[in-house]
């Protein structure tokens, strides 16, 4: 693995570095992490990475990397910069013949991500997008049960991501993170929409594999100055007819990173929340509740095939990461000894689309009253 991004103090580099690691399957071998060569040099050999591959800049490890005997170079690059730098490296990669791993929402723009798609498409190269939460194992557990019916018919969707870390002006001090989510230029037209609430949306669809169609969106900008949302409320209608809400807030003060979905069917519900992960709370029509824990009783494959350890001991956010991650390790592997396999399972570019028309139509509707719009 090559990184783009996520050089000394960064948050999300560092998590990807060490989700990357957990089933021993990628080692990190060289990155260009910082806008600047000083920064970013300085940074790669804090990780302990040989100074001949620690870069100034994308384009010059890009170019150089593929220099080397393929045996030696990186097979791929994770790109973990803030939204506006996600498309020029990762056409760059795709286009010099490596494999991509991006950071969501996909790109700055919805006109970079219909873009990068055909890249992606002529290239012939695997590109994942980082949904971690999509990784857990409990969310497989109730992918799985939607899939085979267990549910029935489904006909309503509640989800929630509620943060209150920009109740305040933090992006006025110093605070990195606050400041470019908060910034038109480099997080694009959806603040925390895109941050936070394309995990919703993608959510929504990775359990039910229902598309969410049409949107009605009343979004908030509570923080003195803040041209992008900060807050929102949207009804949603997907495409068999259920109709659903998506709660999304990072002023919400007091919450920390909760994110949680209800899904209700004919024959029974779920809910899941990310602060407490090990559990899928299942309710039911002529049967008492359930609760499903990671490599617990009842468990259908797909989450058993990522439950790492042993029942009782936690699994959270770095393990759903690393599952993204492995099942992406797995795919390059496969590619590179010519052997077809069938697609594993992790966010592709289509889902980074959906999440950008996603994004797109949300600040459409509140433009026009909270209109229900298309998203298409």
């Amino acid at each position: 693995m090559g990184m783009v991004g996520g050089g000394t103090g960064s948050f999300i580099g560092d998590v990807h570095r060490k989700a990357a690691a957990i089933d021993g399957m990628i080692e990190l071998v060289c990155g260009a992490f910082s806008s600047t060569a000083e920064k970013s040099i300085a940074s790669g050999l804090a990780l302990n990475l040989e100074k001949s591959r620690c870069y100034g800049t994308f384009e010059e490890m890009i170019e150089k990397e593929k220099a080397l005997p393929e045996a030696t170079r990186m097979d791929f690059v994770a790109i973990v910069t803030p939204n506006h730098m996600h498309f020029p490296p990762a056409k760059m990669a795709l286009e010099n013949g490596f494999h991509v791993v991006c950071d969501k929402p996909v790109t700055l723009t919805l006109e970079e991500a219909e873009e990068l798609q055909k890249v992606i498409a002529k290239s012939g190269k695997l590109f994942a997008l980082t949904h971690n939460y999509t990784g857990n194992s409990m969310v497989k557990q109730a992918r799985a049960m939607v899939a085979k019916g267990e549910l029935g018919i489904i006909r309503k969707i509640q989800a929630q991501y509620l943060q209150g870390w920009l109740s305040t002006s933090l992006e006025k001090t110093d605070q990195k993170q606050a400041a470019w989510r908060v910034d038109p230029k480099k997080s694009g037209i959806g603040g925390a929409l895109g941050d936070i609430g394309t995990h919703a949306e993608n959510l929504i669809e990775y359990i039910t594999g229902l598309n969410i169609e049409e949107i009605a969106a009343d979004l908030g900008r509570f923080g003195e100055g803040r041209v992008l949302d900060d807050d929102g409320n949207m009804l949603i209608r997907l495409e068999n007819g259920a109709k659903g809400t998506i709660s999304i807030s990072q002023i919400a003060l007091g919450e920390e990173n909760n994110l949680g979905i209800k899904v209700y069917g004919t024959k029974g519900s779920l809910e899941w929340y990310q602060e407490n992960p090990n559990e899928l709370i299942t309710r039911w029509l002529e049967e008492p509740k359930k609760i499903y824990t990671p490599n617990g009783n009842g468990l259908h494959e797909e989450a058993l095939e990522v439950s790492r350890i042993p029942a009782g001991h936690p699994e959270g956010y770095l393990e759903a990461f690393a599952t993204i991650y492995k099942n992406f390790a797995t795919h390059v592997n496969a590619v590179n000894r010519g052997q077809s396999i069938n697609k594993p399972d992790y966010p592709t570019i289509e889902d980074g689309v959906r999440g950008m028309k996603f994004i797109y139509a949300a600040v459409e509707s509140d433009r026009n009253n909270a209109a229900w719009t298309k998203i298409n």
